[in-house]
């Protein structure tokens, strides 16, 4: 079989090279799509609303909005089966990145603000893109700074931030009046639960599928909850429509189909934008080798080579300019999907490359994106608890690869205890200079992946672990050859 000019065989969903039918490969991808639809607006979301492009520029803010799902699209085939050097040819989802909302919100009211600091956000990410992508190709001298240990260390805090997100959706935003009512926490319950069941108690396409279906159940949930329960409330005198309503009005509202624009917002080039933000991007290099890192593990259960990791991070780098030329914020490597793989073990390029066809449809389509836009929070938040803390048990399986040591219980211990509490602390590196501080504080998994990285050069080996990296290469050997 053939797909993109290439030679592909049958195989599993678990396999990443080969094909698989498109009656599994489309509810596969889709599955991709729904997990990172959400994710991949909001930060467009805030961005726009910080510089306020939503209440001034509404035409402009849902051009950005189309075109943000085209981008995620086009640079997600670019990853999974690369432009020469460009992309790592792994199964990840690429989308706009949330970790640069405060540099970007600080960056953005520094230049002026309004559209004006919008543009200076982009001429700094076309800068910043090309900066990660030539870290891109150093990767292999510097993969010694990135063993199991750093790595697992990143990729488990990256699942510790996403969990208060997963919990967040899961009550129903809590930028919502109706956060953590009972009919949200039901739907979110629902769905986890029906997820769980299909997961390990059917097999084939339900058991591989079990993410998609149910959030459906979740969608047809809402939609019967609809009709039995009151959809509105009333807060201090103002009436609110509850969260866990399906919106479907906005599908008929939404045209059948828009040409993006190209350079929609003027790209300024400012150093105060420019400085901060590129500083950034060292930090999402750091990311992207983790979630790599995780994705491999995870989904393929073995570590990522030179080659795939210089991959990612180069098609994230590119990626993050392109994105820009479309007024879209910085394209990354999407920590919710690397939880998904590591939840379903489905890796199929195949299958990846239909969720990424879908978000360019659904870029061209605004009617086709409004489906999947009207997602209430509590049915996205019964699916991402469990792919969220996927990823952190992907972590802490990097951590052990090479058993647990004194030295690995130090370096953890310390990036975690001390890195990533200091960072997902709100207002402990408030003395630090802003720019810093927007750097290093939010998340948690900056402070994290530094420490990681200094107490893993500066941290001895012990004859122990030397012996445990033995015993796995040679058990790795030995696998090989089977």
């Amino acid at each position: 079989m053939k797909l993109f000019g290439k030679e592909v065989r049958q195989t599993s969903p678990q396999d990443f090279e080969g094909a698989i039918p498109f009656t599994q490969a489309i509810p596969l991808g889709l599955q991709h799509v729904l997990a990172m639809f959400v994710g991949n607006l909001t930060p467009l979301m805030v961005i726009c609303g910080a510089c306020g492009l939503i209440a001034d520029e509404p035409a402009l803010y849902v051009t950005l909005l189309q075109n943000a799902m085209l981008v995620a699209g086009l640079v997600t085939l670019v990853q999974l089966w690369s432009i020469g050097p460009i992309g790592g040819k792994v199964p990840i989802i690429m989308g706009t990145s949330s970790g640069f909302i405060g540099v970007m919100s600080s960056s953005a009211a520094a230049c002026g603000g309004g559209i004006v600091g919008y543009g200076a956000i982009l001429g700094a990410s076309m800068i910043g893109g090309v900066f990660e992508t030539v870290l891109g190709f150093f990767i292999k001298p510097l993969r010694k700074f990135f063993p199991p240990v750093v790595t697992g260390s990143v990729v488990l805090a990256i699942g510790l931030s996403l969990i208060s997100v997963g919990v967040n959706s899961f009550g129903g935003g809590n930028s919502n009046k109706d956060f953590g009512s009972l009919e949200n926490l039901f739907v979110g319950l629902v769905v986890l639960i029906i997820i769980v069941a299909l997961k390990h108690f059917t097999k084939g396409l339900t058991s591989t599928s079990s993410i998609l279906i149910g959030i459906i159940c979740g969608y047809i949930l809402c939609t019967i909850m609809s009709f039995i329960l009151p959809t509105t409330f009333t807060v201090e005198g103002v009436e609110y429509t509850k969260s866990w309503v399906v919106q479907w009005q906005k599908i008929g509202d939404a045209h059948w189909f828009s040409i993006p624009a190209i350079l929609p917002v003027k790209p300024v080039f400012d150093l105060k934008a420019i400085i901060p933000i590129c500083i950034m991007f060292i930090v999402t290099a750091v990311e992207t080798v983790g979630d790599t890192a995780g994705c491999i593990e995870g989904g393929m259960d073995r570590e990522a080579t030179d080659k795939e990791l210089s991959g990612s991070v180069t098609c994230d780098g590119l990626g993050s300019s392109f994105a820009a030329l479309f007024g879209v914020l910085p394209n990354t490597s999407f920590s919710q999907n690397v939880g998904l793989v590591a939840m379903t073990k489905v890796v199929n390029r195949m299958a990846l490359t239909c969720g990424a066809i879908f978000l360019i449809l659904a870029g061209l389509s605004p009617k086709l994106a409004a489906v999947v836009s009207i997602m209430p929070n509590s049915v996205l938040g019964g699916a991402a608890v469990m792919m969220f803390a996927s990823i952190a048990v992907s972590g802490i399986q990097l951590i052990t690869k090479y058993g647990i040591t004194n030295r690995v219980i130090t370096i953890v211990s310390i990036a975690l205890g001390l890195g990533y509490g200091l960072g997902a602390t709100a207002g402990a590196l408030a003395g630090l200079p802003t720019n810093v501080s927007l750097v290093f504080g939010g998340s948690g998994i900056v402070p994290a992946a530094l420490l990681a990285i200094i107490l893993n050069i500066l941290i001895p080996k012990t004859q122990e672990d030397l012996d445990n990296e033995a015993a796995c290469a040679a058990k790795e050997a030995a696998a090989a050859k089977k």
